[in-house]
């Protein structure tokens, strides 16, 4: 059995049948950084047992690795973006496996493997398999025509997780740097995943940030949902708030 649950933002808790993986992790705020939803796991000491942690890249909002210090077990395995892993370290978790695109590790029994992203960073973006599931994580990527090889290298995907915000940074001249709801629904119909659910897309930098630094489609998952129903019209989408389980 599968269930997917999400925390905040794109940080979602997967569970393959008691192998539990936590994505993306941010479980604090700061100024011009704010979640815009509410947090379903108040701090790390509340997360469950944890069977690995995936991190597609360093932002801040993506990989809170000084809120993470107060989860107990050390030992927890993490597969994250290369360039990384000392930084994982030096937080005081050791076990960690950097992860180019299409290259595979084992978190306990989930196998997780990194697929293509674009960012304005280096991201990767995440296909995890275990009991029988098959899920892809986008992390906060761009719609690139890469991504389309992960349907062929993953033809039965049961879930997909998409971000939808179209974030742009405006002193950029509004470059765009995640994708929106209509190309993420065009990625849905490139994956044909049974089931999918969007993330991160509450996300706010607060009445000033908003304004003059990030513009984005703020809390409009109905965008994806409706540009899902035409272009993937085999695909559910299940809008989900943090802290409510779906079972995939």
């Amino acid at each position: 059995m599968l269930t997917v649950t999400r925390v905040v933002h794109a940080s979602v808790l997967l569970d393959f049948g008691g192998a539990r993986i936590l994505t993306d992790p941010w479980l604090s705020e700061r100024r011009f950084y704010y979640q815009g939803e509410p947090r379903s796991i108040a701090t790390a000491a509340d997360l469950p047992e944890l069977a690995g942690i995936v991190i597609s890249h360093e932002h801040y909002d993506h990989c809170d690795l000084a809120a993470l210090i107060e989860y107990p077990d050390r030992t927890v395995p993490f597969a994250v973006v290369p360039g990384l892993a000392a930084k994982v370290r030096a937080a005081g978790f050791a076990n960690v496996t950097e992860l180019a695109p299409w290259q595979t590790t084992h978190l306990g029994p989930v196998e997780v493997t990194a697929a293509p992203a674009k960012h304005g960073v280096p991201e990767v973006t995440f296909v995890l398999r275990a009991d029988g599931h098959t899920v892809y994580f986008g992390a906060d990527t761009l719609r690139i025509a890469e991504l389309d090889e992960v349907a062929r290298r993953f033809p039965d995907i049961d879930l997909a997780l998409l971000p939808i915000n179209g974030l742009r940074i405006r002193p950029l001249l509004n470059h765009q740097v995640v994708m929106d709801a209509a190309e993420a629904a065009d990625l849905t119909r490139a994956l044909r995943p049974r089931l999918s659910v969007p993330i991160h897309y509450a996300f706010t930098s607060g009445p000033i940030g908003d304004r003059v630094m990030t513009k984005s489609d703020r809390n409009r998952p109905d965008l994806y949902l409706d540009a899902a129903a035409d272009l993937a019209p085999d695909t559910k989408v299940h809008i989900l708030d943090p802290g409510i389980s779906l079972t995939v």
